[in-house]
């Protein structure tokens, strides 16, 4: 897979006055705070008689406004109240439930609590306030749990057989909580936002803007993400932006504030190291929305400055799809493409906040 000079830099260094401008700038770039994992505060609910949400009845909406309420209480953030809500999802469909299943016919309640003393008497687990309170207790003690995919979060208290059961809750719980809020809950910026659901195909913004080779100027050919336009770092990271609910400036990833020690994310090389100062999973196994990463030389990347791409899609035959900028050679360079790739040729994967790696 030829990529020699592909993947090239995000403003990397240039002869005299440009580097001087670059390195200005860079001075200016105050340290970055690391992006909130929780998306934002608890939200109050409000809920009457004539609250609709569609496909939902009075008393799904109830016992959800319960959990969101038991949330609130605690100032358990928006995200933590997603997740409670996304459980109950999908462990009971919302309904206080008074029988349990083949793997726990002790179970009980909104969140199917056994009864084995952790989750208090049989009252507690049928009453959706105090279920709720106790749910949210032990996601709380789940250590870095807002920084987990939701449907592992809730796994690791739950403790069911398949990690990714409520996965496919997750949009219903997001919906749930924005209508059911006491005020418009956006989630434009937020770390809330639904991985691998970012755009199709070639959505990159500046897809007709100039290359640093065709304007001759670093400056000039420079997107608002602090990246070359048209390099694959630059629709990498926006792909990160878009996925994490940032769709339009000023958007909340950029070159110059990535990382929380202030050093610029840089090429493609500096990558994997970037995720790793900003303390976000990386592993081996290709994930929907996750960045791909080539070490230089790997997989006929840039011998100097490495590659980087996104997976679009995964296959069940152990390769995946990836979707990039700049990762063909010449004429064709510094365009959009996708390729199909087996899953062992990249580096690593580097996932987003929301994002962990299958076990």
């Amino acid at each position: 897979m030829q990529r020699k000079s592909l993947g090239m830099v995000a403003l990397i260094a240039l002869p005299g006055l440009f580097l001087s401008l670059i390195f200005a700038m860079l001075l200016l770039l105050a340290p970055a705070k690391p992006a909130a994992a929780n998306c934002g505060p608890a939200v109050s609910v409000v809920i009457d008689g004539n609250t609709k949400v569609e496909g939902y009845t009075q008393e799904q909406l109830k016992n959800a406004a319960a959990i969101m309420g038991a949330g609130k209480a605690v100032n358990l953030s928006v995200k933590g109240q997603m997740i409670s809500v996304m459980v109950s999802l999908g462990e009971s469909g919302l309904r206080v439930l008074d029988h349990g299943d083949g793997p726990g016919p002790d179970s009980r309640g909104l969140f199917q609590q056994r009864d084995n003393g952790a989750w208090g008497s049989y009252a507690d687990r049928m009453d959706p306030a105090a279920s709720a309170k106790n749910f949210i207790k032990a996601l709380q003690a789940v250590p870095g749990w807002e920084l987990l995919e939701p449907t592992i979060a809730g796994n690791k208290v739950q403790r069911n057989a398949d990690p990714y059961h409520y996965q496919k809750y997750w949009p219903e719980a997001v919906k749930l909580v924005q209508e059911l809020s006491d005020g418009k809950l956006s989630l434009k910026g937020s770390d809330c936002a639904i991985p691998g659901q970012s755009g199709a195909g070639n959505d990159y913004p500046w897809k007709n803007s100039p290359t640093w080779m065709q304007v001759g100027d670093g400056a000039a050919a420079a997107s608002p993400l602090g990246m070359f336009y048209r390099e694959c770092v630059d629709f990498a990271l926006w792909r990160v932006n878009q996925q994490m609910g940032s769709t339009s400036a000023p958007f909340k990833f950029l070159n110059g504030n990535f990382r929380p020690d202030g050093q610029g994310l840089g090429s493609a090389l500096t990558w994997k190291a970037g995720w790793d100062a900003k303390g976000w999973p990386t592993g081996k196994t290709p994930r929907v929305g996750a960045v791909v990463w080539y070490a230089p030389g790997a997989g006929g990347a840039d011998p100097t400055y490495g590659h980087v791409a996104v997976v679009k899609e995964v296959k069940d035959d152990g390769t995946y799809v990836e979707e990039g900028y700049n990762g063909n050679p010449p004429p064709d360079d510094h365009n959009y493409y996708t390729r199909t790739v087996s899953s062992n040729v990249p580096s690593a994967f580097l996932y987003l906040p929301t994002q962990e790696e299958k076990k």
